[in-house]
């Protein structure tokens, strides 16, 4: 039986792996895909701190999963199925069997929001995309759709103005919610023609995506935009599936934690991504990730 374990490999997963092969505990880190998480996905990274001419995604995430295994964490590619929460043993149930331990942290992220519009299944991998960074070269000279407000929307809808010849962000407001400083880039730039108030209905298309039917919240005018991609930026929903039952969520689905990562299960805490929280960002997973790895080293400590 182990100390920990933890699941997912992305910043806070890492950095929780980090902190506790540190403090010599008998730790594994179970991940489904390859270490890094969503982060991999990003083209550069500009505001997690040290890297002031910015960093891609793989890149940080590569030296985060190096400097772990440095100090002696063991990464093994596993699917975790279910858990079984006893009061002095956890369980852990994976593609490959099961595992126990003391204590377990859970950090395995989110998932991008679908937009449950007519369309989307169906052209998803045929014009439809999550990930701009993954899809971006392959509309080289077409003509795009971005749907969302947030940092990420804008941060995609930029990067994609390197292959696509326009770029739509289409948000349902009339102000976007990113950083400010994304604001005045995507604003100055004259690939990306913003559509506010408005939200998509349908989209369009046989094979491949032709177009996509959109409606003005405030009009209620419908049109139809001619493009040759979308891109879906609206949010993230939480990798609690297999937790529903077990510990105590929000109303989104996110894991509920207190300051110091614990969940409402003595000896099962969470950090990054899957918790109830305002920000999801790098430099927040990260602390929470080596919160909870303290966490759990004196709820350990306490145990014995």
């Amino acid at each position: 039986m182990r100390d920990l374990i933890i699941v997912g490999a992305g910043p806070a997963g890492l950095t929780a792996g980090m902190y506790a092969a540190r403090a010599r505990l008998n730790v594994v880190l179970f991940e489904r895909m390859a270490p890094g998480g969503q982060v991999l996905l990003t083209d550069i990274i500009e505001n997690y701190p040290g890297f002031p001419d910015g960093i891609s995604g793989f890149e940080l995430m590569d030296r985060m999963r190096k400097q772990a295994e440095k100090f002696g964490l063991t990464i093994e590619n596993r699917e975790v199925l279910s858990f079984k929460f006893d009061h002095e043993l956890k369980t852990v149930v994976t593609d490959k069997g099961e595992e126990q331990a003391q204590a377990v942290i859970l950090a395995s992220g989110a998932n991008p929001r679908k937009l449950g519009i007519p369309g989307e299944e169906l052209l998803t991998g045929k014009g439809v995309s999550y990930c701009a960074t993954c899809d971006g070269p392959f509309y080289r000279d077409l003509e795009v759709a971005v749907i969302g407000g947030g940092d990420t929307a804008v941060e995609e809808a930029l990067f994609l103005t390197k292959f696509a010849t326009r770029v739509y962000l289409i948000h349902r407001r009339d102000q976007l919610r990113a950083t400010k400083i994304l604001q005045e880039r995507v604003m100055e730039n004259d690939k990306v023609k913003i559509i506010w108030n408005t939200v998509p209905l349908e989209i369009l298309g046989d094979k491949a995506v032709e177009a996509i039917e959109l409606k003005n919240v405030k009009t209620s005018e419908q049109s139809t935009l001619k493009i040759q991609g979308v891109f879906i930026f609206i949010g993230y929903e939480p990798n609690t599936q297999v937790l529903q039952g077990l510990i105590e969520l929000d109303e989104l689905g996110f894991i509920k934690t207190n300051a110091i990562m614990e969940t409402s299960v003595p000896g099962v805490f969470a950090a990054g991504d899957i918790r109830s929280k305002n920000l999801r960002q790098i430099s927040t997973a990260v602390g929470e990730g080596a919160t909870a790895a303290f966490s759990a080293e004196k709820y350990l400590e306490n145990s014995k």
